[in-house]
């Protein structure tokens, strides 16, 4: 027997940890439960090369993307904190990066780097922060607007790579800050997995969904920024002129309780199912002939392009991320967010039309094809890792 195999356990692990060669990126996200940075977070992950890179997982809540990680054997830690620059939190977060022997920290939304920058400066490791959508906008509280732009001003200057997932993303940024810099690196999306070719569960027959029925579908979460009340009361005025139609809402959030009374008070009960986040999106979406996200702003929307990936007609307002991938009428229609009480009712019911919808669909599979693979998403980011490493070795 080797002396290397007669060393304990502890030890063992220790010498090789010591001499890997792989590289610890602490990957880190705000919350456990399914959203667009989370599923970007997930593929990002998946799809990094794992002979070059071991990631580890830091989220601030837990939730199913938590568990996701670690089905997937990912090594994930949450330290739970609902609060941005909860500086309560740092020390703790301090330790688990020095614990962990990690090289370099890639935060994804302004919560978690609020919460790693710190930490990520004190032990002189390279900052990576993905800005998957602003946290100050344009319809907030002047005073809430000023102390979300400074942080994320001060967040952008903490780190030493800005990524943003859209260039509209990356506009807002160099209007709002002076000197902002960043690199555009659209997300990705899984074409194996969302590909409208493989066979899927009956998803329709699992939630007393109607074969014939026109089904729209909304996957986000309930809250302001995604407007599905907006949603509700556009699909109440849709389903009285054409009463086959269907809604089905998935997701969670703080505006479920009061969708699911307004469901009742507008007399739809019948006409809209309501679901909770699933891991099970390829299938949810193969059910669905119509996609809705009637946001009022977004970085990039993975749930927007996880549709498009599977072909789907695609209805989505002009904002920054939105109407960077969507050409309206060409690959998707596309809403003024101010008009969508007299327009969203209408363009629902114009989209009943078989044609128009595989004309459609067609089309925003092709975009997705050629643009938005997770494989090429995560190249690019690797090889931004790399740089920022032998920039810090020198």
């Amino acid at each position: 027997m080797s002396l290397f195999h007669m060393l304990p356990a502890c030890i063992t692990f220790a010498f090789v940890m010591s001499h890997s060669n792989k590289i610890r990126i602490l990957e880190t996200i705000r919350q456990g439960q399914i959203g667009g940075g989370e599923s970007h977070l997930l593929s990002l992950v998946e799809n990094l090369d794992k002979d070059r890179y071991e990631p580890v997982v830091l989220s601030f809540t837990d939730g199913p993307m938590v568990d996701r990680l670690k089905e997937m054997g990912i090594q994930t830690e949450v330290i739970y904190t609902e609060k941005p620059f909860d500086i309560s939190k740092w020390k703790r977060v301090k330790a688990f990066i020095e614990a962990n022997n990690i090289q370099l920290v890639h935060a994804h939304g302004t919560r978690a780097n609020s919460n790693v920058f710190w930490a990520t400066k004190k032990l002189k490791l390279p900052l990576v922060y993905t800005i998957h959508g602003w946290s100050f906008h344009d319809d907030q509280n002047p005073l809430i607007k000023k102390v979300r732009v400074m942080g994320e001003q001060l967040l952008t200057n903490k780190s030493d790579i800005n990524i943003s997932v859209s260039a509209s993303n990356q506009q807002s940024g160099k209007k709002t800050f002076k000197g902002f810099e960043s690199v555009v690196v659209n997300n990705g999306i899984n074409q194996h997995k969302f590909d409208p070719a493989r066979s899927f569960k009956d998803v329709r027959s699992e939630l007393n969904i109607p074969k014939d029925v026109t089904l729209v579908l909304f996957v986000a979460r309930f809250i302001h920024q995604k407007q599905p009340l907006k949603l509700i009361n556009a699909f109440a005025n849709a389903v009285k002129q054409l009463p086959s139609l269907r809604l089905l809402m998935v997701g969670d959030g703080d505006q479920k309780a009061e969708a699911l009374e307004m469901v009742k008070q507008l007399g739809i009960a019948d006409q809209v199912i309501f679901a909770p986040f699933r891991q099970d999106v390829p299938d949810v979406l193969a059910a669905a002939d119509v996609f809705v996200l009637p946001s009022l702003w977004e970085g990039l929307p993975i749930g927007l392009l996880e549709a498009m990936a599977m072909g789907k007609a695609i209805i989505g307002t002009q904002v920054d991320g939105t109407s960077e991938v969507i050409q309206h009428n060409a690959n998707g229609l596309l809403l003024p967010v101010e008009t969508l009480d007299n327009t969203l009712p209408q363009t629902i019911i114009q989209l009943t039309d078989p044609a128009l919808r595989e004309r459609l669909g067609k089309a925003a599979r092709a975009t997705i094809s050629s643009t938005y693979s997770a494989a090429m998403m995560t190249r690019q980011i690797e090889g931004l890792y790399e740089g920022l490493l032998k920039k810090y070795r020198r």
